[in-house]
């Protein structure tokens, strides 16, 4: 398992579209998960411990972001092969176990993942209503452990600005997490 930083925010970049599967039957694309005032994309898996340390915070500030007309979408990118907790079936248990409040969809061929840029589990891209990138940070201060209750929420107060003025902090602390476990061609 390889730790890994993901890259600073590209102000303005353009967010890919995408029509990917998700737990729930239906197809999801970039513009059925985007809200009025903003898109959260995110790649997570089920086995990253980084994920894992911060599930239940992304789960709860999803859910208050949406009360500010920011979507949100889980995209798993991992190549299952060699992790199984995060094959398809293991996908639909933890969804709907938490009970996830923004779709949660399978990036088979890891298409969507390459064109957005995404390095590792958990990654964040927090766009505007025009579907600029915004932010491109960690959700908090949490590492493999989660961090203590009162910690800064990065990613959710860097949200809630997108969402009233359009526009993210121009300071940003690098997400980090586990690599992004590619396909071997």
């Amino acid at each position: 398992m390889v730790s890994t930083p993901t890259p600073v925010c590209d102000f303005g970049w353009q967010a890919p579209a995408f029509d990917l599967p998700g737990v729930d039957g239906q197809r999801h694309s970039l513009a059925s998960a985007a809200g009025p005032n903003g898109l959260l994309v995110m790649f997570i898996c089920n086995h990253c411990p980084y994920v894992k340390a911060v599930l239940e915070r992304i789960i709860r500030d999803t859910r208050e972001l949406k009360a500010l007309g920011v979507g949100s979408i889980a995209i798993m990118s991992n190549d299952p092969s060699e992790y199984p907790e995060d094959k398809w079936e293991h996908m639909v248990e933890v969804a709907h176990a938490l009970e996830f409040p923004f779709p949660y969809v399978l990036d088979e061929t890891q298409a969507v993942a390459k064109a957005y840029g995404a390095v590792c589990t958990p990654d964040f891209f927090g766009f505007n209503g025009k579907l600029e990138l915004q932010y491109r940070g960690r959700l908090d201060a949490s590492r493999k452990e989660t961090a203590p209750p009162d910690a800064r929420r990065d990613l959710f107060e860097a949200m809630k600005a997108v969402a009233t003025r359009g526009a993210g902090p121009r300071e940003q602390i690098p997400g980090i997490g586990c690599s992004i476990k590619w396909k071997h061609s």
